[in-house]
């Protein structure tokens, strides 16, 4: 087995090749349109009186013959302790013999994947001129979504709004060093740009219809677990509704809650991000078209960027290996 840890893994691929990863991401939700993955939904075990949970996430691709389970947590306490609020461990199996080949530090391919499929999503949801970029919560994964979408459109300004100034200010200093440049901003005016993403663990709409101007498109990415919810839901009626997994978007998406309180329903949706890659569906219709992307991450999301990172690892000499049995 080839043990890969964090320090590794960002050697691979770091940020500023993040664009490796929107490649590896776009393929894994082309391969789930078509089908030609197993992905069973998310298991989750909930440690309330941590205010955490915990994530298994396997999943299979027959076209790379590999195998791959995800154990991640969610502890927004965590950063308190000095903890990431995300922490993941990936084990890569060969399919021809089931034994585990690899184990990866997940949390920073967690990071990098889920700002890449936001950034696949821009890409063939979002206007081709969209030039102006709105960022609701300046956490970790903020870091992620604006390095990625800055590679897919030309984006002339990004802005940001938190309630803790600190949160902003490491946001600032960390893109920096990718030649970004980051505006504080209202809730408002970043809501009111051309991409919008939603980061927080919010249990409450934050974002108002009336923001959200024609042509806008969405990534609602902090919605990850039952309750939590960021935008209006009549944002949904006004636009085109695209989710990543119908059995994970309707248990711990953004779409979770508006669909057990009956103000939307499967009816409303257009489709799933991979049927659009996978040319099943088209994505916008024209530029006045409001689009919504509820990303909940996926299992092949973590599989195929952990096979590249594996791949290249073993191409490199990097790792260390172990003999389990």
């Amino acid at each position: 087995m080839l043990i890969l840890n964090q320090k590794q893994i960002k050697k691979i691929i770091p940020l500023n090749k993040i664009k490796q990863v929107v490649a590896c991401v776009e393929r894994a939700f082309y391969d789930y349109g078509k089908k030609k993955v197993q992905m069973p939904p998310k298991i989750y075990l909930y440690f309330e009186k941590y205010n955490g949970d915990l994530r298994i996430m396997p999943s299979y691709s027959d076209k790379l013959e590999i195998a791959g389970t995800k154990i991640v947590n969610v502890h927004p306490e965590n950063p308190k302790n000095g903890l990431p609020t995300v922490i993941a461990a990936i084990i890569l199996n060969d399919s021809k013999t089931g034994l585990p080949i690899s184990l990866l530090d997940g949390t920073y391919i967690t990071g990098m994947r889920t700002g890449a499929a936001g950034a696949v999503a821009v890409n063939y949801l979002a206007r081709k001129d969209a030039s102006t970029l709105g960022v609701v919560g300046a956490g970790q994964q903020a870091i992620y979504q604006i390095a990625a979408i800055t590679k897919v459109r030309k984006i002339k300004e990004v802005f940001v709004s938190d309630i803790h100034q600190a949160a902003i200010d490491k946001l600032i200093a960390v893109l920096k060093k990718e030649k970004i440049k980051i505006k504080k901003a209202g809730l408002e005016e970043a809501a009111s740009q051309n991409i919008l993403v939603t980061i927080t663990p919010s249990r409450k709409p934050i974002i108002k219809k009336e923001w959200i101007l024609p042509g806008t498109h969405i990534n609602a990415i902090g919605a990850d677990a039952q309750g939590k919810q960021e935008l209006d839901p009549a944002i949904f009626k006004k636009g085109k509704l695209v989710i990543d997994d119908w059995l994970q978007a309707s248990h711990s998406g953004e779409i979770n809650v508006p669909l057990k309180k009956g103000i939307i329903s499967k009816r409303d949706i257009y489709s799933s991000l991979g049927e659009i890659v996978s040319k099943q569906k088209k994505g916008r219709k024209d530029n006045k078209e409001i689009t919504i992307f509820d990303s909940t991450g996926l299992a092949v999301q973590d599989l195929y960027t952990a096979d590249f990172v594996y791949r290249k690892a073993q191409r490199e000499k990097i790792g260390r290996k172990v003999n389990l049995f």
